[in-house]
């Protein structure tokens, strides 16, 4: 799993490396969006770009056909690269990585969750904390939801830092079950 965020992030930040110099960063992240969205509402054409009785070439002239209309060449070269080295599973996870990074020109979006407000500097305090850690600039929305009866709940992105007291309170009651169980 590690090896392969590894290699998600090392073609993620070599395409859009290049497309910044030619196409720019705002094109080429909605060309990715386009993509993503050609083969997610089309699941035949993820098969027939995995298929080995394919051949390379006529995968590529696929690619050109469907992937034309005002789409930039470096979207299509990219494919193609991705395609050359048996590589076309990781396309969606390059596109989540680079929308994730850079569609806020940078800023990772984080949505705290609380049950009650929280005064203006313990909200600053957690930004602070969370940008040394993850060492990227982030941007903060913040919900609150009384099911979670206290605490934070922190998302960003699929991951989740839950110090929630219906969290722990459904912590608690798995430990008590685990031990009327023994």
């Amino acid at each position: 799993m590690i090896k392969n965020r590894v290699i998600v992030s090392r073609y993620a930040e070599a395409f859009i490396g290049l497309a910044r110099e030619t196409c720019g960063l705002e094109r080429a992240l909605e060309e990715l969006v386009v993509v993503k969205n050609i083969i997610r509402d089309n699941p035949g054409f993820g098969e027939l770009m995995n298929n080995p009785e394919i051949s390379h070439t006529e995968k590529c002239s696929v690619i050109d056909i469907v992937i034309k209309d005002g789409l930039s060449d470096e979207i299509r070269n990219f494919l193609k690269l991705i395609l050359e080295k048996k590589r076309f599973g990781i396309f969606l996870d390059v596109a989540e990585y680079l929308r994730a990074k850079y569609s806020h020109h940078g800023q990772v979006d984080v949505l705290l969750r609380t049950a009650f407000p929280l005064e203006l500097d313990l909200i600053k305090n957690i930004e602070v904390v969370l940008k040394k850690k993850l060492k990227q600039d982030l941007k903060f929305y913040i919900d609150l939801d009384g099911s979670l009866l206290g605490g934070v709940q922190v998302v960003i992105g699929n991951t989740i830092i839950d110090g929630s007291v219906i969290k722990r309170l459904n912590d608690l009651k798995e430990k008590l079950t685990m031990v009327n169980l023994e």
